[in-house]
């Protein structure tokens, strides 16, 4: 099924993609991935391809529900798809780059540590 490109809705996407992260849904998750999707992350050095790789990759994460994990911080639109930054399944703070193909599968993620800048205050 083709989905028209003005009835995506890449943020409500991303927000669905969080939810499954959340519930520790690995097939609900795998079902936003296009089949030949990349997933480079920069947090563990790690380059993976397709959804059998990625399945791989996230599996043991979403076994590990710490809180605050999988909280949402901050999302946007980007020239090329959407921006996310959320607590990783660790807690710790990610930014996330997604690109989704026509279909609306994501082609490609890309993420990596947060880094605070001295502007902004820690409520630690």
């Amino acid at each position: 099924m083709s989905i028209a490109r003005d009835d995506f809705d890449p943020i409500g996407a991303i927000v669905d993609w969080l939810d499954a992260c959340r519930r520790g849904d690995l097939n609900a998750l795998l079902n936003f991935y296009d089949e030949g999707a990349v997933l480079e992350c920069d947090c563990e050095g790690v380059s993976v391809t397709g959804r059998n790789a990625i399945a791989a990759y996230w599996a043991p994460k979403l076994e590990t529900n710490r809180m605050p994990a999988f909280t949402l911080d901050d999302v946007a639109l980007t020239g090329h798809g959407v921006q996310m930054d959320y607590q990783s399944y660790e807690g710790k703070p990610v930014r996330l780059y997604f690109r989704f193909g026509s279909s609306g599968k994501i082609i490609y993620t890309s993420c990596g540590p947060k880094v605070r800048s001295a502007a902004q205050p820690s409520y630690n």
